[in-house]
């Protein structure tokens, strides 16, 4: 998709990237090798310098993400999907001053990894260095600045928020909301937890040091940043569709098995509370 973009040259606009587009000039290398007579000498110039520019910073995802409008960041993707981090977080509240964050998921596409408040919590700081793109729910709103502001650090990364990428595609409420409404769900044992209910399992673990009750927590933990790979493939393969180019969508991967199991008499244990 970027190799097709345009929009993260400085003054291109839509209205021209289209106009590129009805040109028959679907990519970077056929701009350049193209006449392009409808476009003036020196934005042809302007666009062209930028576009070797670009494949001198081809790694770098700021390259592309930085100066794209923030309703096209989704492009960038395709190329950096193995540098995807799909993160999550659980908390004891809403406050970011004086809650805490209970548990965090990381998921990258391959690896799993699960990070508990008073075991290894600090790991994330590192860990999460590993990756330039990460995927969330809500996380510019939420996770992102709790994060920040609960480790003290400043998460730079490109950011792809899911809930403003499904919007603009006509699915809006809940992550376990578009789930639904794009067909996948969570099973029976995890169906009636939701972040209230982790909040009681997690001081369920804390007052009874009980094992169960975590292991649950992570596997509710871990099912939301599983499923946001599937909801991030399939928002980029509906936002390519709705483009003038050929261009072949991604495969979705089978969905890894959550390590973790939920124990239905913790989550029946508080089912009441959590509606």
């Amino acid at each position: 998709m970027l190799n097709c973009s345009f929009l993260h040259i400085p003054s291109i606009g839509q209205k021209t990237e289209r106009k590129i587009w009805e040109n028959e000039i679907r990519t970077n290398e056929e701009f350049i090798k193209s006449p392009t007579n409808s476009i003036p000498p020196r934005t042809r110039e302007k666009i062209i310098n930028h576009i070797n520019t670009s494949r001198s910073n081809m790694e770098d995802p700021h390259q592309y993400y930085d100066n794209l409008p923030s309703s096209e960041q989704w492009r960038i993707f395709k190329r950096f999907q193995k540098n995807t981090a799909y993160i999550d977080i659980e908390t004891t509240g809403l406050d970011t001053y004086r809650d805490k964050i209970t548990t965090i998921a990381l998921y990258d596409g391959e690896n799993i990894k699960h990070y508990v408040n008073g075991i290894n919590l600090d790991e994330f700081k590192k860990d999460i260095c590993d990756y330039n793109v990460i995927v969330t729910y809500n996380g510019k709103t939420f996770d992102v600045p709790f994060i920040e502001s609960f480790f003290n650090i400043e998460i730079s990364h490109c950011h792809l928020d899911l809930r403003y990428i499904l919007k603009s595609l006509g699915y809006s409420g809940g992550l376990k909301s578009c789930e639904k409404q794009l067909g996948i769900g969570r099973g029976d044992d995890l169906d009636g937890v939701d972040g209230f209910m982790a909040v009681l399992i997690w001081n369920h673990y804390r007052r009874r040091k009980d094992k169960k009750a975590l292991e649950t927590l992570l596997a509710y933990n871990i099912e939301d940043v599983l499923n946001l790979e599937y909801l991030m493939i399939t928002a980029y393969n509906k936002k390519i569709q709705g483009l003038p180019l050929e261009l072949g969508g991604l495969e979705i991967p089978p969905k890894k098995d959550n390590p973790f199991e939920v124990d239905e008499s913790i989550v029946n244990m508080y089912l009441p509370f959590s509606y």
